[in-house]
């Protein structure tokens, strides 16, 4: 068992799209929040106020700018795991525990394929024991371990459901917006993780507050690092799960989520390829500008 650092090792998380926390302690918080933490919650605002837009346009921006700016490695890896996925056929889809799969299947298959392609990955389940008014819970994501430059090993996450752990009730139409930018599939190192964080809590918060209502302890920045800093395990294969469980129930979730999840991946690599042409022309625009500038105005 491995042990990562951060102050939020004790702390929840929410799998794939589909429920994967301490049920009857998530359920006592949402409770507990919806009848004595939301004032003015039978208000609804769909639209955003002057002020909450300007604040969440600001937002949105770091998005982007968190998006572009990746070394090489963590490009190509994101590259070979949009690739894996969309190879995924559905007859390799085999629930691989007891109870809801929750996807399991699909990060157990990408894992697998990682490995054959060389990379050092496994799936990983992190736990974590509740305290004040954050409930425990576990989560399952990927992880690949590399050689870091310092000689030391690092790793790279890999959540194949990103946007799922960001939404919230009644979001303001720019917060939609916001969440729709983040990647479908997040790639990449921890301190970057927390800089996705840090923007989607600020987004969180300003967007229920144009609904008068605080921020849920599910939403908070210190139950999302949970999710990825927690005390976590890594398993190689499905032999160390319990499959008497699977039916043919959990198999078609898993199918269905396999196709949101194919169709949202092309649906971004699209819109990637569309704005491409117009994010390398404003960058030239900026080159020039630039060149402009530097050039002496007298010459001798």
């Amino acid at each position: 068992m491995r042990r990562s650092s951060g102050s939020g090792g004790q702390l929840a998380g929410q799998v794939g799209g589909f429920s994967h926390e301490s049920e009857h302690d998530l359920a006592v918080m949402v409770s507990d929040f919806l009848e004595n933490g939301s004032s003015g919650a039978e208000s609804r605002c769909s639209s955003d106020s002057d002020s909450g837009f300007s604040d969440l346009s600001h937002l949105a921006d770091r998005i982007v700018f968190h998006k572009r700016v990746v070394d090489q490695y963590e490009s190509d890896l994101l590259s070979t795991v949009h690739s894996l996925i969309l190879s995924i056929n559905e007859t390799d889809l085999h629930c691989v525990k007891a109870g809801a799969c929750n996807a399991s299947c699909i990060r157990q298959s990408l894992s697998k394929l990682l490995r054959f392609d060389g990379y050092d990955a496994a799936v990983c389940i992190s736990k974590w024991q509740g305290f004040d008014k954050v409930p425990g819970g576990d989560h399952e994501y990927i992880d690949v371990v590399t050689d870091g430059k310092t000689g030391t090993s690092d790793r790279l996450i890999i959540d194949i459901d990103f946007r799922s752990h960001f939404e919230i009730a009644r979001a303001v139409e720019s917060y939609d917006m916001i969440l729709n930018s983040l990647p479908v599939v997040y790639v990449g190192s921890l301190p970057k993780l927390k800089q996705y964080l840090q923007v989607m809590v600020e987004a969180a918060r300003s967007s229920l507050k144009q609904n008068s209502m605080p921020l849920p302890p599910w939403r908070s920045l210190a139950y999302l690092q949970a999710k990825w800093q927690s005390t976590y395990e890594r398993k190689l294969g499905p032999d160390a799960w319990n499959t008497s469980g699977s039916n043919s129930f959990d198999y078609k979730q898993c199918i269905g989520h396999s196709r949101r999840l194919k169709a949202s991946i092309q649906s971004e690599i699209e819109t990637e390829r569309l704005l491409k042409p117009i994010i390398n022309e404003n960058s030239n625009n900026r080159r020039v500008k630039l060149e402009r500038w530097r050039r002496p105005v007298f010459r001798a």
